[in-house]
């Protein structure tokens, strides 16, 4: 036993002196080695989770009474529970942290402390995440991509959850369930399918404009530094009289917006289907520290009710010339997380948990994720995750107490329960919050005016608007016919030059799918081509709106 106990020091020595000599590696490959280099002797004896050092002898169970092992019992007895329930969305992620500093005086607008003062640092947390993969999923489909950001600030954590894409699925909160399954696996194939995407779309056509900027360039980026992100919502906000202001809050990337082709996406898959997690990793460890400019959109409360669509809408853009910009500050994100299950997949973002002078957007939707998200967050992390360390605020005293672990201090011998005379924590007057409240109606019907804008508009070329026709086509290809029939007739009142190209380009595909597969019969679409009016088409701005009505209470 000497003998292996001598061997073994000399190997420690040996691999010590290994440096960075006539090879270049990524921070991502010399992760280890840089380790060891702040490391240079053993950390500390090993332990059994008790605490009782670990003999060597224990670390081979052949011939040996294993369950009077205690090292075998925490090694095999607690790796059953080394992974918690996956996220149902934004399952695959990676985070780093950084800081928020402010840069523009917005004291006017509100008086949120973690926007005010020039100059002023707020530390944050960032998680990366692609929206319906799974935790071993790839970094380089076409789909919704999430960056969610929870501001350690004075007065709270405040989190926002965004999007590569400036809008929304739906309103309607009751819609969730069925909007991610159809976006996620087929519970029986286990394949991304298309003929339930296009289904839910042509039947819920709210769901096409933020289907249209995935099927775009914008729907891969190149890599999270290079996406813009948006929390999605319009908030409203007011100053320390009581002023309000309602805006959409805007994170642009200072590397400058990159998008990859479904060519270019599909050759880097190939090599490497990490390459979003790489890039930020390997990024922030070299200095390059990624970077974003924090900037609100703002309508005041008359604005908000002399526009000809619904500001609070979270499937549309709001239209130029309605509203005016402010910039805030930059976000840099300078620190990698040096253990992404502690640091980042116990990560717990609510779009809930906002601070004083951000009060809650009143449409229905922003209500209902701020119940789901406590839910989901309750059963995969338990109903203390906020005690989690990651997800801490820097300050709380509260009544809420026990349950499973971890419950941290626990409020020790407080008193727990409210009111109480015996000095428990109290609640203090908000003077600047305001006292009015803003009451929505918003309305069901589907607005397709965002659609052939987007179209027309936000495809900002000819080579653009090409590369999007050809990922409809690709979706439609396995898509089945009458669901094709459906989509046709849909894209035909968004855009006739639309619908046309698509057309075309599909049978194109079906025919060249039949050439390259010879002896398999190729289902015919059936389209009803000639059935599409002709006369006048649809018009240049679909009808669209459905009445809405704001209210001030």
């Amino acid at each position: 036993m000497k003998t292996i106990i001598v061997y073994l020091f000399c190997l420690v020595l040996n691999v010590n002196s290994v440096r960075y000599q006539n090879v270049t590696y990524q921070p991502v490959e010399r992760q280890l080695l840089d380790f060891k280099q702040e490391h240079p002797l053993p950390i500390g004896l090993w332990t059994k989770n008790s605490g009782e050092p670990t003999e060597i002898r224990d670390t081979v169970t052949i011939n040996s009474d294993q369950f009077n092992n205690q090292l075998l019992l925490d090694s095999m007895l607690t790796i059953d529970g080394e992974r918690i329930p996956e996220r149902v969305v934004h399952a695959r992620g990676i985070g780093a942290f950084g800081y928020f500093e402010v840069t523009n005086d917005v004291s006017k607008y509100t008086y949120a402390e973690v926007f005010n003062g020039i100059g002023k640092k707020t530390p944050l947390v960032v998680r990366f995440s692609s929206g319906s993969q799974n935790i071993g999923g790839s970094d380089l489909g076409r789909e919704l991509r999430g960056m969610a950001i929870k501001f350690y600030t004075r007065e709270g954590n405040l989190d926002f959850t965004c999007l590569q894409t400036p809008v929304y699925r739906y309103r309607d909160p009751i819609f969730f369930a069925s909007a991610e399954r159809a976006f996620k696996r087929n519970p029986q194939t286990l394949l991304f399918d298309f003929t339930a995407q296009w289904d839910l779309v042509t039947l819920r056509p709210e769901i096409l404009h933020t289907f249209f900027w995935t099927l775009a360039d914008y729907g891969i980026p190149n890599g999270y530094r290079r996406m813009d992100a948006f929390p999605i919502h319009t908030y409203e906000i007011s100053n320390k009289y009581g002023e309000r202001h309602y805006v959409r809050f805007n994170f642009r990337t200072e590397q400058g917006f990159s998008a990859l082709t479904s060519a270019q996406a599909a050759a880097i898959q190939g090599m490497d289907p990490d390459y979003f997690n790489r890039d930020l990793y390997n990024a922030i460890d070299e200095g390059n520290f990624p970077a974003w400019k924090l900037e609100m959109d703002m309508m005041t409360p008359h604005d908000i009710q002399n526009v000809d669509y619904d500001p609070f809408d979270v499937t549309r853009l709001w239209k130029n010339g309605t509203f005016f910009t402010v910039q805030i500050g930059r976000l840099v994100l300078n620190k990698n997380a040096e253990n992404q299950f502690r640091d980042i997949e116990q990560g717990a973002f609510n779009p809930g948990h906002l601070v004083p002078g951000i009060l809650e957007p009143p449409e229905f939707l922003f209500r209902g994720r701020r119940m789901f998200y406590r839910d989901t967050q309750n059963y995969r992390l338990g109903r203390n995750h906020n005690k989690i360390y990651v997800n801490m605020p820097l300050y709380a005293k509260t009544y809420v107490r026990d349950g499973r672990p971890p419950t941290r201090l626990n409020m020790k011998n407080a008193p727990n329960y409210y009111p109480n005379s015996f000095n428990g924590p109290i609640p203090y007057v908000d003077e600047k919050r305001p006292r009015e409240k803003l009451q929505v109606l918003e309305s069901t019907a589907f607005d397709l005016e965002p659609a052939s804008y987007f179209y027309n508009h936000i495809l900002e070329d000819e080579a653009h608007r090409q590369r999007f026709i050809g990922n409809i086509i690709k979706s439609l290809v396995p898509a089945t016919p009458p669901v094709v029939q459906r989509v046709l007739k849909l894209l035909h009142l968004v855009d006739r030059d639309l619908v046309r190209r698509v057309r075309v380009g599909y049978e194109a595909a079906l025919a060249q799918a039949q050439a390259e597969r010879p002896g398999q019969a190729t289902p015919s679409p059936n389209l009803p081509i000639r059935n599409f009016p002709t006369a006048e088409g649809p018009p240049d701005h679909p009808p669209t709106k459905g009445a809405y009505s704001i209210r001030i209470l």
